[in-house]
């Protein structure tokens, strides 16, 4: 299997018509831009970090390293340079929860992590296997001091999170980043895998999802319904688009989307009062965090989501927004494939 090939000539592809002008990074998980809620009647694409997909997909593509397995020194080339590691790494920090989930499916026990703000820690779908990483601060918010303390060997993240803090953490330890998380995961994976000598492994369990995704695609058969991804923010209402984490799995399962959902964005902010542009045969929704201080409640008593085919034939379903939204990783992905299933395979 050719994961490193394939992927990211496909996003390169899906992200030509992507818009430009994107938004500075918030703390919502799903390597999302921020934009505030239009608060009007329409709804408005929102863009991830500050450079189109298209670009972003060309410079991740061109990530990695030649050394060999079991090769050191190694030198991995990232978004923001290349990084010499001497040895294979043991103590291990990472920066969002995307790192952690790639290291933690490796078998990798990280010394440090930055949760998402917000959250309480380890999420619970990767405590079984993560250990007790120190807290480090959060994923805007690192503390920079705590993770010194720890003598990590290396350190895992992305430009888009953290890219003022690179030269200071680069001074800790050897530093690795990505472009961004999101629709760009599987390669930051096999990024992470090699600057852990664990590519071998990355890329089987890559080809194990990706024959999973398949299965299940050929299972739901020609006729597959259309699929929406609702997710309640505080003071936003997003409807997630292709070039997200959650929009990557629906497309590997070749699930279309709803036409307001099919552009080459991170998602579309819709306002509570037009929820009725989550139409689609099926709306699985998320929520980031207290949904008393999202705008849930207004919207879902709006007599327009009441009279939705899929609301009123049960077939808007909430889903775990850790793992569909904030899981960034083959873990996640894995297990939104069989949720997927759960609800569409019947």
């Amino acid at each position: 299997m050719s994961v490193r090939r394939r992927r990211p000539a496909r996003a390169t592809a899906a992200a030509a018509l992507a818009v430009a002008g994107a938004l500075a990074l918030a703390a919502c998980g799903s390597g999302d831009g921020s934009g505030k809620s239009d608060n009007g009647g329409g709804s408005k694409a929102v863009a991830q970090g500050g450079e189109d997909f298209a670009k972003a997909a060309e410079r991740t593509a061109r990530m990695g390293t030649t050394a060999k397995p079991g090769q050191f020194p190694r030198t991995l080339t990232h978004a923001l340079g290349r990084t010499e590691l001497k040895q294979r790494p043991q103590r291990v920090v990472v920066l969002d929860v995307g790192e952690l989930d790639n290291v933690v499916s490796l078998g990798v026990k990280p010394v440090g992590y930055a949760p998402t703000e917000g959250d309480d820690g380890v999420p619970g779908y990767l405590k079984k296997r993560a250990g007790s990483p120190r807290d480090i601060g959060t994923i805007n918010s690192l503390n920079l001091e705590a993770i010194a303390k720890l003598k990590p060997d290396l350190i895992l993240g992305s430009e888009l999170r953290a890219a003022k803090l690179y030269p200071q953490l680069s001074r800790i330890a050897p530093t690795v980043f990505s472009v961004r998380p999101g629709f760009t995961w599987k390669e930051n994976y096999l990024l992470n895998a090699a600057a852990l000598d664990r590519s071998a492994e990355a890329r089987a369990q890559l080809g194990a999802y990706e024959k999973k995704a398949k299965a299940l695609g050929d299972e739901l058969g020609p006729k597959k319904p259309t699929v929406t991804m609702l997710r309640y923010l505080p003071d936003r209402v997003r409807l997630y688009a292709k070039a997200s984490f959650i929009g990557t799995i629906l497309e590997d399962v070749g699930l279309p989307r709803p036409e307001n959902q099919r552009a080459d964005d991170l998602a579309t902010e819709i306002s509570p009062e037009k929820i009725d542009e989550a139409d689609a045969d099926w709306i699985f929704t998320g929520v980031y965090g207290d949904p008393k201080k999202t705008g849930r409640s207004a919207a879902e008593r709006n007599p327009l989501w009441k009279k939705l085919d899929a609301v009123r034939e049960g077939r808007a379903k909430n889903v775990p927004d850790e793992t569909w939204y904030l899981g960034l990783g083959v873990t996640a992905a894995d297990a939104v494939l069989d949720d997927l299933k759960g609800y569409l395979a019947k």
